[in-house]
């Protein structure tokens, strides 16, 4: 496990000298007899000790409550202030991936901040399907990454180098097209009759501790003038995917009113933040988004808060760091997050071979948030029993986990589509 973190942290271009990693960081742990007693808060008690018993409670007393916690402790606050935007349409193909979809390239301009780079957004909407849902979410290598179509243009950001020749110099080559084609399955995607808003995330911040200079932050609460609470980088990335399903209400080919966030990995729990903070998505799911996403982090198994914010400081706010060796101080945990999505779909998915992510704890974490749900008449996980593999459990609330590695794979998508199918194109 350690060999494939060392590789992952290698193709993000954030390799720690490895002394120094360990030094400040136990091994991690993967034994389940060696997690230290812990107690999970009840999501239905209030700090002041009150139970909720109505999701009207939940709504007026509860929620705000724990919005505010997991942004001045973990995401750190989102800025209230909306920077002027303009809409503009790059392209549209009409007769995308061998005529059965609609492509459209737009820019989202920062108008007040013409040196900003713009957030690129790709759409695919099936042919003849009358405004679909949307599955919104970011990418990882450019927009091109996610299909070998020569028409997707080539990101120019700064990108995370590979050994393959493919991003050169923090750029992409022509070799880079279709190289993450595999994650979003476009034609399954078509063909079940929804469609794909997606982005390179780097537009926003390029993910390395210096990214913000070049990103949203540093014209909206730059580091330099951030307090404990201050927004990092996941904060900037969810506050994107809102900025995302700003354009697609004023785009009629897509329902924006079903609009799906999802996310992998760290744009998981990117994913779960801004489903949580924004209302408007109708479903959020989180794959293998593991600690600070859907995983206890009290569990202490795989990834930890200390872990977390030695090898990506420019994640999360400075206050996070005050857990990182006492995760039992912390006065919520990741399943009150998740609770925050309801009375709206959830999906979270795990891998068998990511054990870094904790999938039980992935799990347990998703099981936990059934008593808010139930305030709404909606049934969640329902059963204590962790499920086998390719096995997805629940309703509202699902889970499966998977054979195979870190990663989105096409089992993954079947199972989304057919949640989506069930909760939310109806």
């Amino acid at each position: 496990m350690q060999t494939s973190f060392v590789r992952f942290l290698l193709l993000s271009g954030l390799l720690f000298h490895q002394a120094t990693l360990h030094a400040q960081s136990p091994e991690p742990n993967y034994d389940e007899t060696k997690i230290p007693p812990y107690t999970l808060p009840d999501p239905l008690v209030t700090p002041t000790g009150k139970r909720i018993t109505t999701a009207r409670q939940w709504e007026s007393q509860q929620r705000a409550v724990l919005l505010k916690q997991f942004a001045t402790q973990v995401y750190g606050v989102t800025p209230e202030r909306r920077l002027a935007t303009r809409y503009e349409i790059k392209s549209v193909d009409s007769s995308a991936l061998g005529g059965t979809a609609i492509r459209k390239q737009i820019s989202i301009i920062w108008t007040e901040y013409p040196n900003l780079p713009s957030l690129d957004i790709l759409i695919y909407v099936p042919k003849g399907v009358k405004r679909p849902p949307v599955f919104v979410g970011f990418n990882y290598m450019g927009n091109h990454s996610i299909s070998t179509e020569p028409g997707i243009t080539l990101s120019t950001r700064w990108l995370p180098n590979r050994p393959d020749g493919k991003v050169v110099n923090n750029r992409a080559t022509e070799a880079a097209r279709g190289v993450q084609r595999s994650r979003w399955p476009l034609e399954l995607i078509i063909s079940k009759g929804y469609s794909v808003a997606t982005a390179y995330y780097g537009d926003l911040e390029p993910d390395h501790p210096e990214g913000w200079r070049t990103g949203i932050r540093s014209v909206l609460g730059p580091p330099t003038e951030q307090k404990s609470d201050g927004w990092q980088a996941i904060g900037v990335w969810a506050w994107g995917m809102s900025r995302m399903l700003d354009y697609l209400e004023t785009d009629g080919l897509v329902d924006a009113r079903r609009a799906i966030a999802l996310g992998h990995s760290r744009q998981g729990k990117a994913a779960l933040w801004a489903g949580a903070q924004d209302t408007r998505f109708a479903a959020v799911i989180a794959n293998e988004s593991g600690e600070g996403g859907a995983a206890l982090s009290k569990r202490v198994f795989g990834e930890t808060i200390l872990r977390l914010n030695t090898s990506f400081p420019h994640w999360f706010c400075p206050q996070y760091r005050t857990y990182n060796n006492r995760p039992e101080a912390l006065p919520f945990d990741q399943h009150q997050l998740l609770a925050l999505i309801a009375p709206r779909p959830l999906y979270v998915a795990s891998a068998q071979g990511d054990q870094w992510a904790d999938p039980k704890g992935e799990f347990m974490s998703a099981r936990q948030t059934d008593p808010v749900y139930k305030l709404y008449g909606k049934k969640g996980i329902v059963t204590d029993d962790w499920p086998p593999v390719h096995t997805p459990v629940g309703e509202t609330v699902r889970y499966h986990i998977r054979t195979g590695e870190h990663d989105v794979k096409q089992y993954d998508w079947e199972q989304f589509l057919n949640f989506a199918d069930q909760q939310v194109k109806k």
